[in-house]
C-alpha cells in the first residue's frame, strides 16, 4: 500500500494573508466574529464569510443563499492549518447550497488559503454580541441547534475590537477585563522591543500603567499575543488612546536594533518566563 502523502508542518499558517493577527485572534480569543474574504478568480471570485464558529461545530457551510462560510475554531487535521481550512473551504464550495461541511478530514498536500483567497481583499472583522448571525438567510436551525445557540449566547464573553491599532481585543471575563493584542512581528524581534519598554516601565497602558499592566503572553499559530490586565473603569476612548500611545512606543522600540543591555536582558528573561504556547 502506497504511503499517504503528508502535509508539511507550518509554524505560521496564516502568514502572508491580509490580517494574519486577526486570523489568530479569531481562532483563539474572540468568541463571536465574522470577517470578509473572497476567493481568487481561478476559484470563482466567491465572497467568503470567515467566522469564529458555526452551528454544531461545522467547519464550513454553503448557506442556502449561496454564501460560503468558513469557521476558524476547528480542529486541524494536518500540520498546516491553512491547508486544512482551504480544504474545508473548497469542499463547501463544491457542496449544494444549504449544505454544511459536518466534519474535518485529513487532507493531502494541496492549495492553502494563501492560494485560494484573493490577497488584495482586506480582512475586515466585525465582532458580534452573540451568535444570532447564524440565523441568516438559508440557515434553518433545528430546535436542537436553536437551543445550543441560546445557551452559547448566554455564556459569550463580551468582546470589543479596538480601532486605534490592529488585532487588539478587549474582553470582559467575570470581574476582570483583559486586552489581548495579536502581533504580526517576528517573535524574537518583538520580545526585544517589549523588553526595552518593560525595562523602562513603559509596557503598561496609560500613565504609569494606570489603565492596564502587562501580565504575560501566549503563542499561537507562530505569533505572540501579549495580554494586559485592565482597569475595569477605563472607558473605551481612554483605552484606545493608551493603546495607540503604546503602539507608538513599540514601533520605536522595534526600530532599535542595538544589543539589549543587562537590564533589558533581565526584563526579556522575565517576559519569556510568562509565555504560554497554545496548541
Amino acid at each position: 500500500m502506497a504511503k499517504r502523502p503528508a502535509v508539511e508542518f507550518v509554524l505560521r499558517p496564516f502568514e502572508g494573508l491580509p490580517g494574519e493577527p486577526d486570523y489568530v485572534a479569531m481562532r483563539e480569543v474572540v468568541p463571536a466574529a465574522t470577517a470578509t474574504a473572497r476567493t481568487t478568480a481561478e476559484h470563482g471570485a466567491r465572497p467568503v464569510v470567515v467566522t469564529t464558529v458555526l452551528p454544531a461545530g461545522w467547519p464550513a457551510l454553503h448557506r442556502g443563499d449561496g454564501t460560503i462560510m468558513l469557521a476558524l475554531q476547528t480542529t486541524a487535521g494536518s500540520g498546516d492549518l491553512s491547508r486544512d481550512l482551504a480544504d474545508m473551504l473548497l469542499l463547501a464550495m463544491e457542496s449544494p447550497a444549504g449544505t454544511p461541511v459536518t466534519a474535518t478530514r485529513l487532507p493531502e498536500p494541496g492549495p492553502r488559503l494563501q492560494d485560494v483567497l484573493d490577497l488584495s481583499v482586506p480582512f475586515e472583522v466585525t465582532v458580534h454580541e452573540g451568535f444570532d448571525y447564524w440565523r441568516s438567510e438559508g440557515v434553518d436551525l433545528t430546535p436542537e441547534l436553536s437551543a445550543v445557540l441560546d445557551r452559547m449566547n448566554e455564556t459569550v464573553i463580551p468582546t470589543q475590537r479596538l480601532t486605534s491599532v490592529d488585532a487588539a481585543y478587549r474582553a470582559q471575563m467575570g470581574d476582570k477585563d483583559f486586552l489581548r493584542w495579536a502581533q504580526p512581528h517576528d517573535e524574537q524581534v518583538f520580545l526585544d522591543a517589549l523588553a526595552r519598554l518593560h525595562a523602562r516601565r513603559e509596557s503598561g497602558l496609560g500613565e504609569a500603567g494606570a489603565l492596564g499592566r502587562f501580565i504575560g503572553a501566549f503563542r499561537s499559530c507562530g505569533i505572540l499575543v501579549p495580554v494586559w490586565d485592565l482597569d475595569q473603569d477605563a472607558t473605551l476612548e481612554d483605552l484606545e488612546t493608551a493603546v495607540a500611545a503604546l503602539g507608538e512606543r513599540l514601533d520605536a522600540a522595534l526600530a532599535d536594533d542595538a544589543p539589549l543591555d543587562a537590564t533589558q536582558r533581565r526584563a526579556r528573561a522575565g517576559l519569556v518566563a510568562r509565555q504560554l504556547t497554545l496548541r
